[in-house]
């Protein structure tokens, strides 16, 4: 009897462990995008001020995307060296507009039109 209950245990401490390898990659995951995400905000706290900051976060709230790549060009700035101390919500603006310009999408309406003989056009 000794050894059937062991042999349970083992199995049961077994499925455990495996269990808890499973989830290992998803937790390494889910730490690094967090890590990525602490140094994305911490490089935004040096490189914006307080009203820019405000106003990317309501941005982030309407249209993440846009504020994605504008956090994105943002950190790739400062990175590069090119922005020269905190930008301010005039200067977010100015980046904002170069943004929308760049990622515009342009569209354009084609109209095709075709002549439709109708019973009134034949001529007799």
């Amino acid at each position: 009897m000794a050894e059937d209950e062991l042999a349970a245990i083992r199995r049961r401490r077994v499925a455990e462990l495996q269990a808890q390898n499973e989830d290992a990659p998803n937790n390494q995951q889910a730490e690094e995008k967090q890590r990525e995400n602490e140094m994305k905000n911490s490089i935004l706290a040096q490189v914006l001020d307080q009203s820019a900051r405000a106003r990317l976060s309501n941005l982030a709230l309407v249209k993440p995307d846009k504020a994605s790549s504008v956090e994105n060009y943002l950190i790739q700035m400062a990175r590069m060296g090119q922005l020269g101390g905190k930008i301010s919500e005039p200067g977010l603006i100015e980046i904002l507009e170069q943004v929308s310009q760049q990622t515009e999408k342009k569209t354009t309406v084609k109209f095709n039109r075709r002549k439709v003989m109708d019973s009134d056009d034949e001529d007799d």
